[in-house]
């Protein structure tokens, strides 16, 4: 920013001093702009250099965003000067005044929201409807507007006046390319409501448009990572979709192929072997060919069951009544395992639509794996709760064990068809149940949590029955 710029804009004289105070302000204010992509962070670094002492700009700031759907300003953050005494310069050259930019750490931002003055403004929502008139020039002009004698305007729509004790504020748009984000709303209770300035004025007016087109950046670089991410996703579909029609041309293959020879050399076998007294070596070799042909079933019973395009009906079902039934099924082989089983399920029902058998077989099968990683004890943790997924009510199953976990380096492999660490694994029971849960609009992820791995299964609750969360 040049000083003919500053002269033309902010200082009326030559007042060297004045100029260089600008200088730095502007400077430090568009590096902070640029520091981060984080909005929440932003809102709050707008909000703190505003009021932050050393800038001897405001006393009080408020930032309301719009809402185009209801046509309202939802308070979103409000400091004090007070609230903004974290605000820290970041900079490599301590010798420059114009270098740098503000940070502030997740622990004062969060000390920041659980102010009173915030939780009252969050609380605020001035409706837009009728025409505002405290704000209706800042709105329609894209402009500062600057109101000196409350007592003189008269609107009932903005409550927020008395409920603040606002006497004299200036009010200035957020809107980038004239598309409203929101307000923030300034004023000096702490200075006996000392008048907002003229040169205050315009450098409002100069933050607001800087900090209007940071957070639309901000917005768009977020619908950017989220397009990324249902990039990759529709990618990572589009390869197990390949994997899934390779595997499904493989089994009806081999299922004609092996099906009947199977069946063939285990009767055969298992005739021979009650012919066989049991300490001869023969019946040692002739169990082995059983046990191994059984095997090989098995194994041509995962391929069929994981390439076979299933048939779910959707039906609506308690999802926390199939979870107890599986643990009641289970109970037995958990206390004879010395696995200790610890529960957190929700009072009343938590309906979702989908196939009830196939989702017991989602729970069952977890449950087996869990145990077969705690063969001397442990601990099963099963919870069930609501959570929001993709912006709509969700039922949360989590499955978690003390199995040691799983090492970093496979994490992401384990649902890959035919991957497994066991020794007489099929590799396909992760990938059965992985797909089960997409097809049922799920999503399936596992990570290590403390002395193990714990899953969680998302399913979309149905639409009648979501509570108010």
């Amino acid at each position: 920013m040049s000083e003919d710029f500053l002269k033309k804009n902010f200082i009326s004289d030559t007042d060297s001093l004045q100029m260089q105070r600008y200088l730095k302000l502007f400077s430090l204010f568009s590096s902070t702009l640029l520091s981060t992509m984080q909005l929440n962070k932003l809102l709050h670094l707008i909000l703190s250099a505003l009021v932050y002492e050393d800038n001897n700009l405001f006393d009080r700031a408020m930032l309301f965003l719009y809402n185009q759907k209801t046509h309202t300003l939802q308070g979103m953050l409000g400091l004090y000067r007070e609230d903004a005494a974290s605000l820290k310069l970041v900079t490599d050259d301590p010798g420059s005044s114009l270098t740098g930019y503000w940070d502030i750490d997740a622990e004062a931002i969060k000390h920041q929201m659980q102010s009173d003055f915030c939780i009252n403004v969050r609380r605020t929502r001035i409706d837009l409807s009728n025409e505002c008139q405290i704000i209706s020039v800042a709105l329609h002009e894209h402009r500062v507007s600057r109101v000196e004698d409350i007592n003189g305007v008269h609107c009932r729509l903005c409550d927020f006046i008395s409920q603040f004790g606002v006497s004299s504020f200036a009010a200035v748009p957020l809107a980038p390319h004239k598309n409203l984000i929101g307000v923030i709303i300034v004023d000096n209770p702490l200075s006996n409501n000392q008048p907002i300035t003229d040169q205050q004025v315009q450098v409002l007016q100069l933050f607001a448009d800087q900090s209007g087109m940071a957070i639309e950046n901000t917005r768009l670089f977020r619908e950017l990572e989220e397009a990324h991410a249902e990039l990759r996703d529709a990618r990572q579909r589009l390869v197990h979709g390949s994997q899934l029609a390779a595997i499904g041309e493989m089994a009806a293959s081999i299922s004609h192929e092996l099906k009947t020879p199977l069946i063939t050399i285990g009767g055969f076998a298992a005739r021979l072997g009650r012919m066989m007294p049991l300490d001869t070596p023969q019946r040692h070799y002739l169990d082995t060919i059983i046990n191994e042909s059984h095997r090989l079933e098995r194994l041509l019973g995962d391929i069929l069951t994981f390439s076979r395009k299933p048939t779910i009906c959707f039906q609506p079902f308690d999802l926390k009544k199939i979870l107890l039934e599986c643990l009641a099924d289970y109970a037995v082989r958990l206390g004879e395992n010395s696995v200790k089983l610890e529960t957190n399920l929700p009072e009343g029902r938590l309906i979702v639509l989908g196939d009830a058998n196939q989702i017991k077989q989602v729970c069952i099968n977890l449950f087996v794996n869990a145990l077969e990683v705690m063969p001397n004890g442990g601990k099963l943790i099963v919870s069930l709760s609501v959570t929001r997924e993709r912006g709509r009510p969700s039922a949360l199953i989590t499955i978690s064990d003390t199995g040691g976990g799983i090492p970093e380096d496979l994490i992401s492999k384990i649902f890959t068809p035919f991957f497994t660490t066991k020794r007489h694994g099929t590799g396909l029971g992760l990938a059965i149940v992985n797909r089960i849960v997409q097809n049922h609009c799920g999503t399936l992820n596992v990570r290590n949590i403390n002395q193990g791995a714990e899953f969680q299964i998302i399913l979309p609750l149905a639409a009648d029955e979501e509570p108010a969360v």
